[in-house]
């Protein structure tokens, strides 16, 4: 089909149904539906060809890999979350946090045992920080800030190991292959992580708050707001809350049962990586890790780091019924961005069947100077993913956008891929819908708004930074 603006009308329905119901799913439904119908004409082969395109996204091994990566993790983690692992280590530190500078310095610490996922992450310390926090007169939104931001601005940065990582490279694959780029998703990957100006800034502005010592006014500040929070009304959240602390509460202590999966799940993805690079030619690490089929040797690790877990659980005297119970609880709690993810790709196809690609290159790719795109791609992906809360989605949907307009105007593909998921990491920081920090409100019983709130003026500074790094990146060095 020619270039024509049609192409469009997808991904502005999908951008705004998701500002309207807060919610990127029916968005995604309705922009595929529409585009499939545009593509035909004719309202009973549109809804077919909807369903050919789902269908055409599941036949396709790497989409499959990815798929059966994000369940398989999934359910590792809900395995490593009943075992009791994080709450034996965080109750052994916890017993030695004597001040606020401690407490922040522990969530740092925690970091090595708990970064595979967000989610998780926030769920295994909040309980143990929300429980110090009881015994002390502590900020709650610095102490949560600093929570969010070792978490969302951390796992965004690894290259291995992550829910994030089979996503992530699955959309760079998508549109290495949609312009027939000569360059491996995980390569371009691993290149656009330093390109990821917002999380760099939101780490170092975090370490800042946890180190740099408060001025006698702001503890004062501080400990009167930590007073007031004791009696204020939180806003709670359906999915979150005080559940969460009664079901870990339950949970024994056991630190070695997430030590050992994550030790397993780390070695065997950087082992497996280099090998079948190095089988494919490959003389150097970063090589290796290049030219390997990234997308199934992380679902090869994943799934010999489950046998081997589940084996090492039997041992320990896990039960058999809970194990197999909470794998797949924490599989299905992965369903979601797995359906977001199909839709993405789905809609995808519909989009350049509908001329997307062409349109850009013939509209856009004219006129924009190619050192504004990574700019202009992070502040417009960071304006809608803070009214959406969903860095999956943003990515999912400002990942075509901005490869397109990457490969239209010759500007740098990894600068502008991490422009992109920079523009998802300001959303799942910021935004009130944001899961990090409606569950963070909701442990630590703060005021979701004007948490998010104390959040967003903090997040502005890194975002104007690295604003200004993608213009001068961009103009200057590439």
């Amino acid at each position: 089909m020619e270039q024509t603006w049609f192409s469009l009308l997808p991904f502005l329905i999908v951008i705004a149904m998701s500002i309207w119901l807060k919610k990127i799913l029916p968005g995604l439904v309705l922009g595929l539906i529409l585009g499939s119908l545009l593509v035909t004409f004719d309202l009973l082969h549109g809804l077919q060809q909807t369903i050919k395109y789902i269908v055409k996204t599941l036949s396709d091994p790497t989409n499959i890999n990815i798929i059966g990566f994000l369940y398989l993790f999934g359910g590792l983690v809900g395995m490593m979350k009943i075992s009791g692992g994080m709450k034996g280590f965080s109750e052994w530190v916890g017993a030695k946090i004597k001040s606020q500078r401690g407490l922040l310095s522990l969530i740092w610490l925690t970091l090595p045992f708990t970064f595979m996922m967000p989610m998780f992450r926030i769920m295994m310390i909040g309980p143990i920080v929300q429980s110090i926090m009881e015994k002390r007169r502590l900020s709650k939104k610095k102490v949560g800030f600093v929570m969010d931001v070792s978490t969302a601005s951390v796992i965004v940065l690894l290259p291995v190991a992550t829910a994030f990582v089979g996503f992530m490279v699955s959309l760079v694959e998508a549109g290495v292959q949609e312009h027939q780029l000569d360059m491996s998703p995980y390569h371009v990957f691993l290149l656009s992580i330093p390109f990821n100006y917002f999380a760099i800034s939101m780490l170092v502005i975090g370490l800042l708050k946890t180190f740099w010592p408060s001025s006698k006014k702001k503890k004062k500040q501080n400990n009167h707001q930590a007073q007031k929070n004791l009696d204020h009304e939180h806003e709670a959240h359906p999915y979150h809350g005080m559940g969460i602390k009664e079901e870990l509460s339950m949970v024994k202590a056991q630190p070695w049962n997430l030590i050992i999966p994550l030790i397993l799940l780390l070695g065997l993805s950087l082992f497996l990586l280099w090998q079948d690079g190095t089988a494919k030619g490959a003389k150097t690490i970063f090589e290796a890790f290049s030219k390997a089929d990234s997308t199934f040797i992380m679902l090869l690790a994943i799934f010999i780091t489950l046998v081997l877990t589940f084996v090492f659980y039997i041992f320990r005297k896990q039960p058999l019924d809970e194990i197999l119970y909470h794998f797949f609880e924490g599989g299905n709690q992965m369903m979601q961005a797995i359906i977001l993810l199909v839709l993405v790709w789905s809609l995808t196809l519909a989009a350049e069947d509908l001329g997307f690609t062409t349109f850009i290159s013939a509209t856009l790719g004219t006129f924009l100077p190619d050192y504004v795109i990574p700019a202009i791609i992070f502040l417009i992906g960071s304006a809608v993913g803070y009214f959406i809360g969903s860095s999956w989605g943003t990515w999912g949907l400002f990942m075509p956008l901005g490869m397109t307009l990457a490969t239209a105007t010759g500007a740098s593909i990894p600068l502008t891929v991490g422009a992109v998921f920079a523009s998802g990491s300001f959303g799942a920081l910021t935004s009130p819908l944001g899961d990090t920090t409606i569950t963070t409100a909701s442990i630590l019983e703060m005021p979701l708004v004007d948490y998010a709130r104390y959040k967003l003026k903090i997040a502005s500074i890194g975002c104007a930074i690295a604003t200004v790094l993608y213009l001068v990146t961009a103009f200057f060095f590439i």
